[in-house]
């Protein structure tokens, strides 16, 4: 009977993939765990109880599952943020994780928007600059909501462009009788004919001469003349015949009512960006600098503005674009890029747009931004990538952030980053997932190659997830006495409990929405026994004297991968195992249990010890007599109070049958 000694320092790769479980020559599998459920992974390589969530409002009983919801961050100032909550024909405003009262005076919670629906929230897509933000979607008359001089003014208009480009959706070729004469022969040209051939329809149709020539129309002054800007120059200032010179006709503005509106919207070095539209689905226009809503190209000039057409072999559907190092454009098809040299800015003679990656991107998640790149969801929704830049080859590139991970993502259908503010956290990148309604937390530390997914459960189903510079925001389905409810949460570091109410002094909480449910309840930093909700309301076993907090239960589970001691005779994978010892290390710990045993915390060596809160425990507790042999013996910390738990590696002895 062999025993052995080893250690799990840290759990930096966070869950393992099931489908690795014959992987133990990985580094990932030595760092790695079967399962870590409502813990977030430390940049050092511990693992950490999540956060509670603490209640901050119903959304009201309107609302039905069919419903969408977004929430849109808005950073107006340093001092002032918002998070601005959207339903059907709805905007909440939140500040201060609190939802702002009495919207422009008129006694409501909420901005009326009665042009957008909830059947748009999910594909709908924003950008913001200073104090505007524009919310676009391919069926939408493209919006824009103003924050006023307080945090309850706001305002909300549809956008009146100062001009639309052109597009011929039914193009037509006229030889009108007479002559034309260009008075110059590239740039911007006055055209004169011979006779009354034009009219205001003129405007954003073009002029083909022969040998040479082709004009935009950019002004109708008359029947005989108007003005444009040259794409291609004209041979001479000679008047061109008739016959030798034709009209095209059937330009007409790109977005209206009839043909759709754009799909995604973004700022990028003084212009504004769409990407896409409704019948345009891959092309990409860029306003004049500074004026942000002028997107008729008129002069050619550096400042005028672009539009560029992604050509290849395949449908490139923009679902996203986003300033970053370069304008980076996510479709359907592939990642693309629009390229810069050193510090010039785009202009319409370079702009244009590259091929990085054929991967493809799913629609209505929006990319976020790390340090080091920008991750989006893959077309299937079964990937999670990084797109990059190298200064060794000068391109971009996609590289699997879930390679390992995969069976986390379960049709995920939004995802947001938290970065991280104390050298003890990381990047967190939250999933919401359609599937099962579980939220994938990836801790991420690229630099350091660091990747650690965990998931987190709820009692109900995560739908919509954003983050406030530092607060993180969900929407949450729950049910309770046979009726859904859905509330706006924030995830709290005081609160240990899910869709939790705070109080101070009290001998009970009522106004609670949890009708039916068994509620944790802490008072005075103990926990106290748990309580069924009664009319809205539960009373405490014993009055809280300074502080109490009431919500919903949920569980805690790190299990670690099979154990495999790797010997230099080789591997013990079909030998039984038991683990005979546990040396768990721990950092602020209040509780906790090994393979279902209960590690003592509390000690009782000091006076009035059961009146105190229960203390945190820093250090090495070790656990015994551990029953029972298997393949695949391992070790399973779970925590079902709501109190502190920090695990930062665990050493462990394991006698092995058959062993050498």
């Amino acid at each position: 009977m062999a025993r052995f000694v080893t250690m799990q320092t840290n759990f930096s790769s966070g869950e393992i993939d099931p489908l690795l479980r014959a992987r133990i020559d990985l580094d990932q599998y030595k760092n790695g765990a079967q399962k870590l459920t409502n813990v977030v992974a430390q940049p050092q390589g511990g693992v950490k109880r999540r956060p509670g969530l603490k209640h901050i409002y119903e959304i009201d009983s309107s609302y039905t599952p069919e419903d969408g919801v977004r929430i849109v961050p808005f950073e107006f100032s340093t001092a002032d943020s918002y998070m601005l909550m959207f339903t059907h024909q709805k905007m909440h405003v939140i500040r201060n994780r609190s939802v702002v009262q009495d919207i422009n005076g008129s006694g409501n919670d909420y901005l009326t928007i009665s042009s957008l629906t909830s059947s748009m929230l999910e594909e709908m897509c924003w950008t913001q600059s200073a104090d505007t933000v524009i919310i676009v979607h391919p069926d939408l008359e493209p919006i824009k909501i103003v924050r006023g001089a307080s945090d309850s003014s706001w305002t909300v208009s549809a956008i009146t462009f100062d001009s639309i480009p052109k597009y011929a959706f039914t193009i037509s070729y006229t030889n009108p009788a007479g002559t034309i004469t260009p008075d110059e022969i590239s740039g911007s040209v006055t055209i004169t004919a011979s006779s009354g051939v034009f009219s205001a329809a003129s405007e954003g149709q073009y002029i083909s001469a022969f040998p040479q020539g082709r004009l935009r129309i950019t002004e109708y002054v008359s029947t005989t003349k108007v003005r444009g800007v040259t794409e291609v120059p004209f041979f001479d200032t000679s008047a061109i015949a008739n016959g030798n010179w034709e009209l095209e006709s059937g330009y007409e503005n790109v977005w209206s009512a009839t043909k759709g509106w754009p799909r995604s919207a973004t700022f990028h070095e003084g212009r504004l960006y769409f990407g896409g539209s409704k019948t345009r689905p891959s092309t990409i226009w860029g306003s004049k600098v500074g004026f942000y809503f002028d997107f008729q190209p008129v002069e050619a000039y550096d400042d005028d503005a672009v539009e560029a057409t992604l050509d290849t072999n395949q449908l490139n559907t923009i679902v996203d674009i986003i300033s970053g190092r370069d304008l980076q454009v996510f479709t359907t098809g592939g990642e693309f890029y629009v390229p810069q040299d050193g510090l010039n800015p785009i202009t319409p003679t370079n702009f244009f747009v590259k091929t990085a990656s054929r991967n493809g991107s799913r629609e209505g998640i929006r990319v976020v931004q790390l340090e080091t790149g920008t991750l989006y969801i893959r077309r299937q929704g079964k990937a999670l990538s990084e797109f990059t830049y190298s200064d060794v080859t000068l391109s971009y590139a996609s590289k699997s952030i879930s390679l390992l991970s995969s069976h986390l993502l379960k049709e995920p259908r939004e995802m947001a980053l938290r970065k991280a503010t104390s050298t003890d956290e990381s990047d967190l990148l939250l999933i919401v997932n359609q599937e099962d309604g579980t939220l994938t937390a990836y801790s991420l530390l690229v630099q350091q190659s660091v990747v650690a997914p965990t998931e987190f459960i709820t009692d109900g189903e995560f739908v919509e997830v954003a983050v406030d510079i530092s607060d993180i925001y969900v929407v949450v389905k729950r049910t309770f006495d046979g009726t859904d409810y859905y509330f706006l949460e924030v995830f709290d570091n005081d609160t240990s409990t899910d869709c939790a109410f705070t109080g101070a002094d009290a001998s009970g909480a009522s106004g609670l929405p949890h009708e039916g449910a068994t509620l944790n309840v802490i008072a005075d930093g103990n926990v106290l026994s748990d309580e069924v909700v009664s009319s809205g309301a539960v009373t405490f076993e014993r009055e809280s004297s300074s502080t109490y907090e009431v919500g919903l239960p949920f569980q805690v589970e790190i299990r670690t991968l099979p154990l495999e001691p790797n010997l230099g005779t080789g591997v013990r994978t079909g030998y039984k195992k038991r683990v005979i010892e546990v040396n768990a290390i721990l950092d602020k710990t209040q509780h906790l249990k090994i393979n279902g045993v209960l590690v003592p915390i509390r000690s009782f060596d000091t006076e009035g010890t059961l009146d105190a809160a229960t203390p945190e425990y820093t250090g090495i507790k070790t656990l015994h007599g551990i029953r029972g042999y298997s393949k695949e013996a391992q070790i399973t910390v779970t925590q079902d109070y709501p109190l502190k738990l920090t695990l930062l590696g665990l050493e462990y002895r394991i006698s092995v049958q058959g062993g050498p």
